[in-house]
C-alpha cells in the first residue's frame, strides 16, 4: 500500500464506483435522497461529477501529491479523527481522500445527513482493497487519535477547540461566499452566478449568499437568471423556509425583490437564510468590506470566476488551510 497504490485505488473508485453507469450507485442516490430530502438527485450528480473530474483523475492526483515531498509512501500508522459535515453531498470526501493519501488511518465520525453516500464510498474503497477495512474506522465518538480535522458551525467549533485543541488539528467553522458585480455581467455570467447561489439550495460554504452591487444596479437580469431555480419551491422544506422569510420581510416592512422563489433583500450580513440572497451597495470610493474570517470565496470578474466555486480543485482547500501539508507533516 504505497503512495502510487493509494492513488490507483482512488482512480478506480472514480472510474468504477462513482461512475454514472454504476447501477448500484443509482440505488444509493435514491436512498440518500430518501434519507435526506435536501440531497436532490441532480445535486448528488453534480457532486459526483465534480469529485470525479477534479479529485479522482490520475493526472490531478499525481500533480497534487508530487507537490508534497513529505508525504510518506508507506503507511504511517497514525490515526486522524475526521468530524464530517453534511450540509451538501459528500462534503467530507476531500478530508477522507487527503488522510488516506497521506498514509494515515481515517477515524471518521459521519454526519447523520450524509451517511448513505459516505458509507457507499467507504465500502467501495474496501472492495477495491480490503486493507481499507483497517484504514477507515467509523466511530460515533472520536478518541485516541494523533490529529483531528473537524468541520461544523461556530458553536460546535468552540467544542471542537475544547476537545481537540491539545492535538494537531484543523477546525473549520461557518463560512459563506460573496460576489462583487459591476453591472456589466453578461446573461451567461448571471446564469452561472445563479448556479453559484442556488446549487445545493445555497447550503454550501462556496455558495454565494451576498452580492455587492453599484448604486442604480439593475436587478432585473439577475432576477430573471434566478428564475430557473424557482422549481426548488416544489420541495416542501425549501418552501417552508421561503414562506417564513417572506413573512418576516413583509411584517418588518422591509423592501425585497422576489424571483418567484428566491428573495433578495438589503442586508450587511454575508450569511443569508435558505431562500434568501443579501445585497449591499458600493461606490468607486466605498470598496466592499469583506471579512476573510467569514468568507470562503469572492466571486466576480476579478475573483473566483462565475460558475466555478462549486468545482474546486484538489488544492482549493476549505478555509484556505492546506490539509495535505498538515497531514503530511504529522
Amino acid at each position: 500500500m504505497n503512495l502510487q497504490a493509494r492513488i490507483g485505488h482512488f482512480f478506480t473508485l472514480g472510474d468504477q464506483y462513482l461512475n454514472p453507469g454504476n447501477s448500484q450507485l443509482e440505488e444509493v442516490k435514491t436512498n440518500a435522497y430518501q434519507q435526506n430530502s435536501w440531497f436532490l438527485p441532480h445535486f448528488i450528480d453534480h457532486a459526483l461529477e465534480q469529485i470525479n473530474q477534479q479529485y479522482l483523475a490520475i493526472d490531478p492526483l499525481n500533480t497534487w501529491t508530487t507537490a508534497y515531498p513529505t508525504i510518506s509512501s508507506a503507511l504511517t500508522g497514525k490515526k486522524v479523527g475526521i468530524v464530517m459535515a453534511g450540509n451538501i453531498p459528500l462534503v467530507g470526501f476531500h478530508d477522507l481522500l487527503s488522510t488516506l493519501i497521506a498514509g494515515h488511518t481515517a477515524v471518521v465520525k459521519l454526519s447523520s445527513k450524509d451517511k448513505v453516500l459516505m458509507e457507499y464510498v467507504i465500502a467501495s474503497l474496501q472492495k477495491i482493497d480490503p486493507a481499507y477495512m483497517d484504514l477507515i474506522i467509523v466511530q460515533d465518538q472520536l478518541k485516541n487519535c494523533d490529529a483531528y480535522i473537524a468541520t461544523g458551525s461556530n458553536n460546535t467549533g468552540r467544542y471542537f477547540e475544547q476537545y481537540f485543541g491539545k492535538y494537531p488539528h484543523i477546525i473549520r467553522k461557518n463560512k459563506t461566499s460573496v460576489a462583487i458585480l459591476d453591472g456589466k455581467e453578461s446573461e451567461t455570467e448571471l446564469q452561472l452566478l445563479a448556479d453559484d447561489m442556488m446549487l445545493y439550495f445555497g447550503m454550501g460554504c462556496r455558495n454565494v449568499t451576498q452580492i455587492w452591487v453599484p448604486y442604480e444596479y439593475d436587478f432585473i437580469p439577475l432576477i430573471n437568471a434566478l428564475k430557473k431555480y424557482n422549481y426548488l419551491g416544489d420541495e416542501h422544506k425549501y418552501k417552508h423556509n421561503y414562506d417564513y422569510q417572506l413573512a418576516l420581510l413583509m411584517l418588518n416592512r422591509q423592501f425585497y425583490m422576489d424571483s418567484g422563489g428566491i428573495l433578495l433583500s438589503e442586508n450587511p450580513s454575508p450569511f443569508a437564510a435558505i431562500s434568501q440572497i443579501h445585497y449591499q451597495f458600493y461606490t468607486p470610493v466605498t470598496i466592499p468590506t469583506i471579512d476573510p474570517v467569514e468568507v470562503q470565496c469572492i466571486v466576480g470578474k476579478t475573483g473566483v470566476p462565475f460558475g466555478s466555486p462549486q468545482t474546486p480543485s484538489l488544492v482549493q482547500y476549505a478555509d484556505g488551510i492546506d490539509t495535505l501539508e498538515f497531514l503530511s507533516k504529522l
